[in-house]
């Protein structure tokens, strides 16, 4: 019997990449992300190796979450894998002059979305004694960094909560994982500077950044792990970047 995997922001980037991986591993999905045509692109294309269903919400309406994971068909309601994938960075500002609304982005879909969606599917999880839970973090939450401020903060609540995560639900035999990744080549980027896609370019410039394949085969590996073993946390860059903000661009 295949494993089935409910993955968050799941068109494109990390999370679409690691669709795919999974898909090739036979293992059943279930896509989540905003973007209809995108998801039901992927669900075409990814049905030919795999049993694929998706949601389209946006994680930080928790009506819409709920409403969403609670009309899955019945074939699908059984989820052996989380990836709460979905996250976002706006702007990159000092405290003094951040923009409230990019800090409520961050905030919303970084750290309530993760909840949200992870409340909605660890109930069933803790009936069944068994599943995985994978965060998906940020070098951010390791460290914190010039005009990263707000979007630090979130991904270190992203790792709290994994550690919280790990510990509350020890005794349910629930696996819990967190990956961060440095610098990889995605439409990052592009949000975080608002469009501005020749500035986004310049955070990819001069080194081999990593690319959405490279976590996605992180991710795999972690989770297809013997049961009795849990990769709790691991913190994953180019060779070219030493911390958040030191890059060997030649």
């Amino acid at each position: 019997m295949s494993l089935t995997a409910f993955i968050t922001g799941a068109t494109s980037g990390i999370g679409k990449a690691t669709a795919e991986l999974f898909a090739k591993n036979n293992i059943r999905l279930i896509l989540c992300g905003r973007r209809k045509e995108r998801l039901e692109a992927l669900q075409s294309e990814l049905s030919k190796l795999t049993d694929v269903t998706t949601l389209q919400f946006d994680v930080k309406n928790r009506k819409d979450v709920f409403k969403a994971i609670s009309s899955l068909p019945r074939e699908f309601s059984d989820i052996d894998i989380l990836i709460n994938n979905a996250g976002n960075a706006h702007g990159l500002s000092s405290i003094q002059e951040g923009d409230i609304d990019d800090w409520d982005a961050m905030i919303d879909i970084n750290v309530k979305g993760l909840l949200y969606v992870s409340k909605a599917i660890i109930p069933k999880m803790t009936e069944r004694n068994s599943g995985f839970i994978v965060n998906i973090g940020s070098v951010a939450a390791k460290e914190v960094y010039l005009n990263g401020n707000v979007y630090c903060a979130s991904k270190h609540a992203v790792d709290a909560l994994n550690k919280a995560m790990r510990i509350d639900l020890n005794k349910y035999n629930i696996r819990v994982s967190a990956i961060h990744p440095g610098a990889v080549e995605t439409e990052f980027s592009d949000v975080r500077f608002k469009g501005d896609t020749e500035k986004a370019k310049t955070m990819y410039t001069g080194y081999k950044a990593l690319q959405a394949e490279d976590i996605a085969d992180v991710i795999h590996f972690v989770v297809t792990r013997p049961y009795h073993v849990n990769i709790e946390d691991l913190i994953v860059c180019p060779t070219a970047q030493a911390s958040a903000t030191i890059v060997n661009k030649n």
